[in-house]
């Protein structure tokens, strides 16, 4: 099993061969279920495309019953992001929250994000945040400073992922998943050796991204066994409280 949890729905503000192609993407790879945020609601508007994706998501379409979504959060509309929350969160089929630092002009270490992460923590799901860089030892000090905060480090720094390994170490409650548009050789393998197994999470960013690039990546890192199956799937159903059968 494989879950996904680093994946969009909907089209994207630029021409993308793999938009829309969510669940025939997911078949390709043996991708079995996905949380995705709305992609109007991280590049646009958030509670716009937040009731986008509640409309997929409950809308039977062939494979969204494979997806589950994250509300995306916007720290400047904090009263907005509340009530999507709010709504959303109860109907089962939203798990977490998203929230793009560089789209909402928010750097992990302002006020407001501060302030949207305890409002994340309060709802009692984990966050999908995009670092990028030193960004990820922010969210490992922030995440420190709130209590039962649970964070993913989108992209685990990307270019800064041995800061990663830092953020892990320093904050048990800092989930690390890999996706980024470059994977140097061994990145994946090197992360995986220094961190606690029961913290890595697989994610694609798909559809901005085909899932060959995360797939190929985790694969070259050759795990076996428990930690391997920790990465592809168990952490993420304990994390987001999945019911698989």
């Amino acid at each position: 099993m494989i879950i996904d949890v680093h994946a969009h729905q909907g089209p994207w503000f630029f021409t993308m061969d793999v938009a829309a192609l969510t669940v025939a993407a997911m078949d390709r790879y043996g991708i079995d279920l996905a949380v995705v945020s709305g992609t109007e609601a991280v590049i646009y508007d958030a509670s716009a495309g937040n009731r986008s994706l509640a409309a997929f998501l409950g809308s039977g379409a062939p494979g969204s019953e494979r997806l589950y979504g994250y509300v995306t959060v916007n720290p400047r509309r904090l009263a907005a992001a509340e009530r999507d929350l709010d709504a959303y969160l109860p109907t089962g089929r939203f798990v977490g929250a998203k929230i793009h630092t560089d789209y909402t002009g928010s750097p992990i270490g302002s006020p407001w994000m501060r302030e949207a992460l305890t409002l994340v923590a309060a709802a009692g799901v984990p966050a999908l945040v995009h670092t990028w860089g030193t960004s990820v030892l922010d969210l490992a000090r922030v995440c420190r400073d709130i209590p039962g905060l649970r964070v993913i480090a989108g992209h685990m720094g990307a270019d800064g992922y041995r800061h990663a390994v830092e953020a892990a170490r320093t904050c048990d409650r800092l989930y690390l998943e890999p996706c980024w548009s470059h994977f140097p050789a061994g990145r994946i393998a090197e992360v995986a050796a220094a961190v606690d197994p029961g913290r890595l999470l697989f994610g694609t960013d798909s559809t901005l991204i085909d899932p060959a690039s995360a797939f190929g990546s985790v694969a070259a890192a050759g795990l076996t066994g428990d930690a391997a199956d920790r990465l592809a799937w168990r952490n993420a159903a304990d994390l987001f409280r999945l019911p698989i059968g």
